[in-house]
């Protein structure tokens, strides 16, 4: 067998052919969610909101951090940011806990995997649920930006969440192949004290990269959440342009092929154990 039929071979047995038959479970675990679901993410955005747009947005736009901002509000600025972060946030928390107990605690993987699913059809279930996720936290969270008159384009905001989506995937599929491969929650911390938050904080959600040291600005170039929030941002301002969109989209993209592949590789190999 040649080396393009292998790979050929490889992608073909990493299809989630048989997905759609999760849904009668992730429907359950919805049912089963929803109250906790609701509570946090209405209540969240408003907070986040409240307090980094209007609150320290008083400031910002009254002094002299206002001029570096392009000419829009704090409120505008960092809404679009939040809502990546916010992405961001719902899927590096739907891909560590809840995965490590589908493997160690209630071991439900093992049940599936039982069955005809294949672990490519298991990780699609789970990826699949993270961006329902994503999806209903951004949704949430845009509502109540345009609540609080952040919006300056609707159509942009629409896509936005798109994006949002792209960016919880982008970010949950590498950290469910990692989830799957560690033996214990204690790898979590480091995840989100030297990963989630450092992502968080230099991601461009609350002030302009371009502020920061040129070495760290560069390494902040490089995480999809950077790239995410420059394009909710020059969505939702109505500023987007083509080829730069079309380059953010393709290095999310690029971040979900990998850990799509990395996170089969890694059920397949805890699944055989």
């Amino acid at each position: 067998m040649t080396t393009a039929q292998t790979i050929a071979a490889r992608v073909a047995d990493t299809a989630p052919r048989l997905a759609p038959r999760l849904f009668d479970y992730w429907r359950t675990v919805a049912r089963r969610t929803w109250r906790g679901f609701i509570f946090t993410n209405f209540l969240m955005p408003f907070l986040y909101l409240a307090s980094m747009g209007v609150g320290l947005g008083h400031f910002v736009n009254n002094g002299s951090g206002a001029s570096a901002l392009g000419g829009v509000t704090y409120l505008s600025f960092v809404a679009p940011g939040l809502l990546a972060t916010t992405a961001l946030q719902t899927a590096v928390f739907e891909s560590t806990y809840p995965v490590m107990g589908g493997f160690k605690w209630h071991r439900v993987y093992f049940s599936m995997a039982a069955s005809p699913l294949r672990p490519a059809d298991i990780v699609a279930g789970q990826l699949v649920w993270t961006g329902c996720q994503v999806f209903l936290a951004c949704g949430v969270f845009t509502a109540v930006i345009a609540a609080f008159g952040g919006l300056v384009n609707w159509w942009g905001a629409l896509l936005a969440v798109g994006v949002a989506i792209l960016v919880g995937l982008a970010h949950g599929a590498p950290i469910t192949g990692l989830s799957s491969r560690l033996k214990d929650e204690t790898g979590f911390s480091l995840i989100f004290r030297l990963g989630l938050m450092p992502m968080m904080l230099f991601s461009g959600a609350f002030f302009p990269v371009s502020q920061l040291p040129t070495a760290i600005a560069w390494l902040a170039y490089l995480t999809p959440i950077w790239h995410g929030v420059d394009l909710t941002r020059h969505l939702t301002l109505g500023t987007a342009t083509f080829w730069p969109s079309i380059g953010h989209v393709a290095y999310l993209l690029a971040w979900i092929a990998f850990g799509w592949f990395y996170a089969v590789r890694g059920f397949e190999r805890r699944l055989t154990q």
